[in-house]
């Protein structure tokens, strides 16, 4: 018998490993109702956040604060969240319709309300990984803000250093610091965080607001002060579950509303029974690649192939979106606005209203029946199950007749980790691969690595990776996909729920046609294996713009058979 005893993990199964109690343990506490983050009841997840070191929550293991990291969550966490001592995880329970304004942080779509000075109720309508999603990032800033507090707090009694009660002090101005009282409390943050001048200085203006220039101050010394009060006081944060979310999630509540309301749509203009395309994929991409060209061509003739998509995407620009989406809606598109609670709005296309040869589309052939194309906004996580597989069932009018969808084709662009090159380059893959369980779902991609080359842009084909939250990745993990006989070229958060909903409705419960078409390509936003180009370091800008587009068109040709 070999000897086991000196068999040592490596970095990537332990990181697994701790992928997996994460995931086992947000699920025990939500099926608990509640947990304190800090308490013995989220000792767990923190232990794990910590073995796994994820890129994105940088230096989170060391006793520096994570400055990128911190800024990266914040973003994606309602205003104010770091003076709430109680964190409210709700289902949509009504609070739209009273006096409380919805918050609605600037990079993730969902709705929130500060119920009082100690309480923040965050609506999860999104499915389970916006529950990982929020777990991890909070977690993530409740360790930092210990690390504040062990660098501010110099007895139990409750005394603290001189350069947290000057940082109260400017925390405290209700006006907008001058220039010397602001580099001043910069001086005393810096020493608070173990961050040189210069590092807090260069991240400082990326938390402000037009209301609070200052914010970056205010979110340090809430964090710091209700860790000290969690220490002094014993008053810790809590995270609670609200019974309705309890009840609801993992029954398809929101999809069915959103579904529903698509097929209602289609059945009232007489659409519901011509060929169906259904792209995820942004709320422009579809429509300016149609539109622009008849809208704005003229203007940009003699200018660069994907100049006019540039300008589109500008934030500059919104008269030129407003011609081109007035002209698609007088050519028949139909846009819905969300109001199902999933955040996905969506755009119907009727192809028999438009005059492609206007378009760049102008070679294209099309059947007697034209098709109709359902754009729907990206997906989050396992929401991506939920709403293909509701939008994949027979329409029921009455509880007799079902309609069945006529759908052609399934086509996914999306923005991806990737795992060789860097940010903007596109993925093909020909594979998911759900990280920790290993289920994997091979498929016949439409699209081809051959149909992209030669538009200068790097293009890489293999399996991916749908994994459980980006914010849970880390380098170890990610060279293990890559480099061993998976070779994962990327990763991404929703291919394989998108394919098993697919599969599930042409193979198994024939609710589609079996040979439905499906399209996966994704550009890459990030490389969490380059240092300073992870999620964390900043959007594409106009990187992205190109492979967006790229994908787009080569998408619409395959749909409108252009030769």
């Amino acid at each position: 018998m070999k000897d086991i005893k000196n068999i040592s993990r490596s970095r990537a199964q332990e990181s697994s490993a701790a992928i997996e109690r994460l995931y086992i343990t947000m699920r025990h506490l939500f099926n608990r109702g509640f947990y304190k983050p800090m308490g013995v009841s989220g000792e767990t997840l923190r232990e794990a956040l910590l073995a796994l070191r994820p890129e994105i929550y940088g230096s989170i293991a060391e006793e520096k604060v994570e400055l990128n990291g911190l800024l990266y969550v914040i973003e994606r966490l309602p205003i104010g969240i770091e003076e709430c001592r109680y964190i409210n995880l709700t289902s949509d329970e009504g609070y739209s319709n009273s006096h409380f304004k919805a918050i609605v942080p600037p990079k993730r779509r969902r709705n929130c309300y500060r119920i009082d000075d100690e309480q923040m109720n965050v609506e999860i309508t999104r499915g389970r990984s916006d529950i990982y999603d929020i777990l991890t990032h909070l977690t993530f800033i409740f360790i930092e803000s210990h690390k504040i507090k062990d660098r501010v707090l110099i007895d139990d009694e409750g005394s603290v250093s001189r350069d947290w009660q000057k940082l109260e002090l400017a925390v405290k101005q209700t006006k907008k610091l001058p220039l010397v009282e602001r580099e001043k409390a910069i001086s005393h943050a810096a020493n608070v965080l173990g961050r040189t001048f210069a590092e807090v200085q260069d991240i400082y203006d990326d938390f402000a607001t037009a209301e609070a220039p200052d914010r970056f101050l205010h979110v340090v010394y809430w964090l710091g002060k209700l860790a000290i009060e969690e220490v002094v006081d014993n008053n810790k944060r809590t995270i609670t579950f609200s019974p309705i979310l309890r009840e609801r999630l993992g029954h398809h509540i929101y999809g069915d509303i959103w579904a529903t309301t698509i097929k209602e749509v289609l059945l009232k203009n007489n659409l519901l029974e011509r060929p169906i395309h259904i792209i995820s994929a942004n709320m422009h991409s579809v429509m300016n690649s149609i539109f622009a060209e008849p809208v704005l061509g003229k203007k940009y003739k003699n200018t660069p192939e994907f100049q006019i998509f540039e300008d589109l995407s500008s934030s500059a620009n919104k008269d030129l979106r407003k011609k081109v989406e007035d002209f698609a809606l007088q050519q028949g598109m139909i846009s819905l606005p969300d109001t199902s609670g999933t955040n996905i709005d969506v755009q119907i296309f009727d192809t028999a209203k438009i005059d492609l040869t206007k378009t760049i589309f102008a070679k294209s052939k099309l059947a007697k029946d034209k098709p109709v194309l359902i754009v729907m906004d990206y997906a989050f996580g396992e929401q991506a199950f939920e709403t293909i597989d509701e939008l994949l069932k027979p329409y029921k009018v009455e509880k007799k007749n079902k309609t069945f969808l006529n759908v052609e084709s399934v086509s996914i662009m999306g923005k991806a980790g990737i795992l060789e090159g860097g940010k903007g380059d596109i993925m093909i893959p020909t594979a998911h691969v759900n990280e920790g369980t290993a289920d994997n779902y091979p498929f016949e991609n439409e699209l081809t690595k051959a149909m992209f080359d030669g538009n200068d842009i790097p293009v890489f084909e293999g399996p991916m990776i749908t994994v459980l939250g980006t914010s849970l990745q880390n380098r170890d993990l990610l060279k293990f996909f890559h480099e061993s006989t998976w070779e994962a070229i990327g990763l991404e958060m929703e291919g394989a729920y998108y394919q098993k909903a697919i599969q599930s409705a042409s193979k198994i419960r024939k609710s589609i046609n079996p040979n439905v078409k499906v399209r996966y390509a994704y550009y890459a936003s990030d490389n969490p294996l380059e240092t300073g180009s992870t999620l964390a370091s900043g959007g594409l800008g106009t990187t992205g713009v190109k492979p967006t587009y790229l994908i787009t068109i080569k998408i619409l040709e395959q749909i409108f058979n252009v030769k």
